[in-house]
């Protein structure tokens, strides 16, 4: 595929699809998002199959000078591959999701989440800070839309809450992208992840997109808009959200924070495992008392995402790994989880979780279905939860063993609540007659689930398949972060960087 602009066509198709669709009539809109969505998903597969492992380091490039300090560069390596993939998989998924719960404007609520794919595969194939900054926030906009538009009763406070609170996050990180291109003199990303920024600027740098990156993640105490968000969105927002969505803190980091300021990150990384240990304990516990559930699934994707940031500042290959998995096993399994909360919605009209229970008695396909996606959530070894937490662990166990047994509490404590969760809506006595009386999952219902399971049961089994186009990548952002590595628990306290020598370039193209 040498010289076919298969990204700039990823990113062309779903948003001339939106335009079609404000145009068209329901029927029809349902139709062409579908057949859009269900086109990038087929170019992801023929990017996946195209991309190289050992080829190099940036494959698939794109270049066009547009303007003074601008251009439109595209390309990927295997983490950005990874994630491209998640995305056009699960929106697909939230197209069939919306198919009959959308009544009103389908038109446009079927272009704003085509325009979210095509925003969602810019951030991850921009090589351009000022066009990845585009795609970043512009992405708030569809959102906002299918929240404040389509959503519950609250909708209006949900949509703003969650709109400041990303936006206001990301004023800091253009600042410092500005210093950075003037600093540099370039705006490649390529470059600026090579480029050896001043210890004491770094500091500054870091703290600006930690304020953007932190609130996307989102980590703790800058998580209250995700519950709202989540409780007030439609189903598909919710999955996209928890899917995807969330994953831009975690690839920012990735892509930005580690391998440019690494001094930084070792200084700074007594905070993010402060926070990230915080996340871990309360979030659990709140979660457990909950009564509406996708609150409950709100709670929990904060606390699995804090795994990832534990993982990520382990400043190894493992945690970076495993911080990788869990981000996409927890789009798999996040996704599925309020899938599930939303074929009962569809039939009940409530989350709340007293008026269900005994569901196995006559939902026994759905109650399969929802036990899968609960024990991947838990981290059962033989699905996509386990293997990434368990490199998450050993990854900051290498580094300090109190964090890693602090978070290792929250696979307890989310052991408790998503059991606690099944049992009472899928066990016990059927109280109310009207939940009793559903129907099991129809055809529809049945291929949005297959596809994810399928995925979940993947990745637990043969997580291999994953890992090796991130692993020369993050072979290389290992070797980045080497010399500025904190060591030891007693490292940890002072949070200083290992050596003040200067840091060894990155890897050369594979």
């Amino acid at each position: 595929m040498s010289g076919f602009p298969i990204l700039s066509l990823m990113i062309l198709v779903p948003l001339v699809a939106a335009i079609a669709c404000l145009i068209a009539d329901a029927p029809t809109a349902r139709r062409v998002a579908l057949v859009a969505t269900l086109i990038d998903f087929a170019l992801g597969v023929a990017l996946w199959a195209n991309y190289d492992i050992g080829g190099a380091q940036w494959q698939f490039t794109e270049r066009a000078h547009l303007f003074a300090g601008f251009d439109w560069a595209l390309g990927i390596d295997g983490i950005a591959l990874m994630l491209i993939m998640l995305s056009v998989f699960l929106m697909p998924i939230c197209i069939g999701a919306s198919w009959l719960s959308i009544e009103k404007r389908v038109g446009e609520y079927m272009a704003a989440f085509l325009l979210m794919e095509a925003l969602m595969i810019g951030v991850f194939a921009a090589q351009d800070l000022y066009l990845f900054y585009i795609f970043f926030e512009a992405g708030l906009i569809p959102m906002y839309l299918i929240i404040g538009v389509w959503g519950g009763a609250e909708r209006i406070y949900a949509s703003y809450k969650f709109f400041l609170y990303t936006l206001l996050g990301s004023v800091l990180m253009l600042i410092a992208m500005l210093w950075m291109a003037n600093e540099a003199g370039t705006t490649s990303i390529p470059v600026l992840m090579a480029y050896d920024f001043a210890p004491g600027a770094q500091k500054w740098l870091w703290l600006a997109f930690f304020a953007s990156f932190a609130v996307k993640m989102p980590m703790w105490p800058v998580h209250t808009w995700l519950p709202d968000a989540h409780v007030q969105a439609p189903t598909a927002g919710s999955v996209i959200l928890a899917g995807v969505l969330l994953k831009m803190g975690g690839y920012g980091f990735i892509r930005f924070s580690l391998p440019m300021f690494p001094q930084a990150s070792a200084q700074f990384a007594w905070l993010v495992f402060a926070l990230s240990m915080i996340a871990v304990v309360y979030t659990s516990l709140v979660a457990l008392v909950q009564h509406d559930m996708k609150k409950l699934i709100a709670y929990s994707s904060v606390a699995h995402m804090a795994i990832v940031t534990v993982g990520l500042f382990a400043f190894n290959v493992q945690g970076l790994e495993g911080a990788m998995i869990v981000m996409l096993s927890h789009g798999l399994v996040s996704g599925a989880l309020f899938l599930s909360v939303g074929v009962i919605y569809d039939r009940l009209h409530t989350r709340e979780i007293h008026r269900y229970g005994g569901l196995a008695i006559n939902m026994p396909k759905y109650s399969l279905f929802f036990m899968l996606f609960t024990m991947a959530s838990v981290g059962l070894p033989g699905t996509s939860g386990f293997i990434g937490e368990l490199l998450s662990l050993l990854g900051i166990f290498q580094l300090s063993s109190w964090v890693a047994a602090v978070c290792t509490t929250g696979i307890i404590l989310g052991a408790a609540y998503m059991l606690f969760l099944y049992a009472r809506v899928i066990y016990g006595v059927q109280k109310n007659a009207d939940a009793a009386a559903m129907p099991d999952l129809d055809t529809r219902e049945w291929l949005m689930m297959v596809p994810i399971a399928l995925g979940v049961l993947w990745m637990g089994v043969y997580p291999e398949s994953f890992l090796a186009p991130m692993r020369a990548d993050i072979a290389a952002l290992d070797a980045r972060l080497a010399q500025a590595r904190p060591v030891g628990d007693s490292r940890l306290a002072a949070a200083k960087p290992a050596t003040a020598a200067p840091l060894a370039p990155p890897a050369e193209a594979r």
